[in-house]
Order: C-alpha cells, then structure tokens, then sequence
C-alpha cells in the first residue's frame, strides 16, 4: 500500500515543470558540474516542496526558490569533503545554441576563479537579473554586502579574462609565426 498523495501534489508538479530546468541552470552557473548542478536543484526542489504547504505567497516561489538553490550550493560548497565522482552513461546536458561555444567555455572557466560567495551574487543578479535588494534578500545579507561582493567578483572575473585573453592572444601569435615560418 503506498501513500495518497499530498493534496498540493498536482500544484507542486506544474511548479516542478515550469521551473526545475531554470533551477538547474542557476546551479550550473554556480558550480560548473551537470551533476552536481542537478544535485543542487533536486535537493533545492525537495526543500521547497516540504515547505510548500506553509508557503503562503505562492507569488514570490521564484525568489524563494532561487534563494534555496544559492544556500544549497553554499553549504554544500563549505563541506570540505565534497568532492565526488558521478559515473553515468547519460551525456550532460548540452548548452544552449546562443552565443558563441569558445566564448562561453571561457566566461565559464574565468566564473569559476571567483570565490563562491561573490559568484552567487554575480549569477542573481547577472545572469537571473536581480536587483541589488532583490539579491541582498535571497542570500540574507546588506545591500552593501552585495554591492561589495559584486564589485570584488567583477573584479577577479576581469582580471582572469585579460589573463585568459592575452595567453589566448599570445598562443595563436606564436601559431601563426610557426605557419608563417614554413
């Protein structure tokens, strides 16, 4: 005999459909791993719906939710013990068709240089397009501290693109010196 289900079940489901993918985007830009990306939003999503009977604005489940997945990704990122290997027969799931692959592949990796706590403010409100208030109230800080945070993570990321562009920069130089030399 199994259990009847919860009667906010067919509610929580269309949620689910709507925003698990846009959940696990936001992950992904948090830790650049599929894996534990979807790990992340499972584990946010489980929250949320043994929460959601006391929800009372179902309005604002997309702040909230996000919220969740950001603390998850920071608890999960001050475990020190983390690191895990996922064997699967799946591919990840691949990337959007927008913008260009190279381009995308290097904004990734430079994101990931960036202390964990600024990269979550630069994904709320770079990438889900967050106010500064909007942010400070999801990861529970000042607005200074998001101001800060912002503008220190800004920093490393340009930093670490200027490094990444001139070693990009200097490779193909001294490629097309080699060709031109033959």
């Amino acid at each position: 005999m199994g259990r009847s289900p919860a009667p906010w079940d067919g509610e929580f489901s269309q949620y689910f459909a709507r925003n698990a993918r846009a959940l696990r985007t936001t992950a992904y830009l948090l830790c650049h791993d599929w894996h534990r990306a979807e790990d992340i939003a499972q584990a946010a999503l489980l929250k949320l719906y043994v929460a959601w009977p006391r929800l009372s604005r179902h309005d604002a489940l997309d702040a909230y939710a996000r919220r969740v997945v950001v603390r998850t990704f920071l608890a999960d990122n001050r475990r020190a013990l983390h690191r895990r290997e996922h064997l699967t027969d799946t591919p990840p799931e691949p990337p959007s068709a927008t913008g260009d692959p190279d381009q995308r592949v290097v904004l990734a990796e430079a994101l990931s240089a960036v202390p964990p706590r600024q990269r979550a403010v630069l994904v709320l409100r770079y990438y889900n397009d967050l106010s500064v208030e909007e942010t400070a109230h999801v990861l529970r800080c000042s607005t200074g501290t998001v101001k800060s945070q912002a503008a220190r993570g800004l920093a490393t990321l340009r930093q670490r693109l200027e490094v990444t562009c001139a070693t990009t920069t200097s490779a193909s130089s001294s490629t097309r010196s080699t060709t031109d030399r033959r």
